[in-house]
């Protein structure tokens, strides 16, 4: 079975659990195979919890969900040295990071020390604690979700910097009249997460990670990239453009998606699919902007004002 046959299988059990979402399982996977983070904005009751689960489930991996609330405190995700009466001793005990997929649930609801102890693990993917440090697991992704533009009272707003840091952005939006109908038909008797099935193996999942980084990308397409990346920088509408860091973002995600395409080079179609979901967090808009439009938005109209190349790598 080839790599878009096992994506296509993947799919296909998540969609049992959560429905409809086929592109946003597509983005989590492009991410996995990258050792990338991931950032969901969704409301409530939209199936987050249940899409981490699914994720960790069908690549047989652990999952470990921490509820970011404002009395959060940084050892509660990390872990702690703690006194043991009975042995008389400092014993570790490390905290829910230990994980292959972390759901960081309602982010911005944590202090920004809090905040900053999670992302220094994302980074480091390591913990060190009185001195120790400690691996994590490899595959290790979190999962962030936060709250919408519009609820945000009482939260504490990830910095540009942390925003950052992770590789993707995506919007869990309310399932259609359609979908919703057949959540309600699949989850009448029994939730159908108990009857998902293995589809991939940690050890594929490190095999694909080293098969992505072998996907060429033509001179046209790197310079299309660049392009997108330095109109960024110079537009009108806004403050603060994308960093090298968005720009090595934007490649890897493009060669995950060919990959899964079963293609061994980047297409042009390639950084449009993917461009909102790296580029839109990264961005600060003008004051002025921001209250005519978001930034999808503007990237959108990026991508549109720029000329795209011919096909290229077809040859390759």
């Amino acid at each position: 079975m080839n790599r878009s046959e096992k994506l296509l299988q993947l799919k296909k059990e998540i969609s049992h659990v959560i429905i409809g979402k086929e592109d946003v399982v597509e983005m989590i996977f492009i991410a996995l195979i990258n050792n990338g983070h991931i950032l969901l904005e969704s409301v409530p009751g939209t199936g987050k919890t249940q899409l981490a689960k699914s994720f960790a489930k069908t690549i047989n991996g652990s999952f470990k969900r921490i509820q970011f609330t404002p009395d959060l405190l940084p050892s509660d995700v990390t872990g702690i040295q703690f006194f043991h009466p009975k042995e008389q001793d400092f014993q570790l005990r490390i905290g829910p990071v230990m994980t292959n997929i972390l759901l960081a649930d309602e982010i911005n609801r944590a202090t920004p020390r809090t905040q900053a102890s999670l992302l220094e693990v994302m980074e480091e993917r390591q913990v060190t604690i009185d001195g120790e440090t400690i691996p994590l697991p490899n595959p290790f992704i979190v999962i962030a979700t936060q709250n919408p533009i519009e609820s945000q009272q009482g939260t504490f707003p990830l910095p540009e910097a942390q925003m950052d840091r992770f590789f993707m952005q995506i919007s869990l939006e309310y399932p259609t009249f359609e979908e919703e109908k057949s959540i309600m038909k699949s989850y009448r008797s029994n939730s159908p997460f108990l009857n998902l099935k293995n589809v991939l193996t940690l050890e594929e999942i490190d095999e694909m990670k080293e098969q992505v980084k072998t996907v060429t990308i033509s001179e046209e397409v790197e310079d299309y990239i660049l392009n997108i990346i330095h109109s960024t920088r110079n537009h009108e509408d806004i403050q603060l453009g994308i960093s090298p860091r968005g720009t090595l973002a934007l490649m890897r995600a493009s060669q995950g998606k060919a990959y899964l395409n079963n293609r061994t080079f980047v297409t042009p179609q390639d950084v449009k699919d993917v461009a909102i979901y790296l580029l839109s967090h990264r961005l600060v808009l003008t004051l002025e902007a921001s209250l005519k439009k978001n930034a999808i938005q503007v990237i959108e109209s990026v991508l549109n004002q720029l000329e795209v190349p011919v096909e290229a790598g077809a040859g390759q």
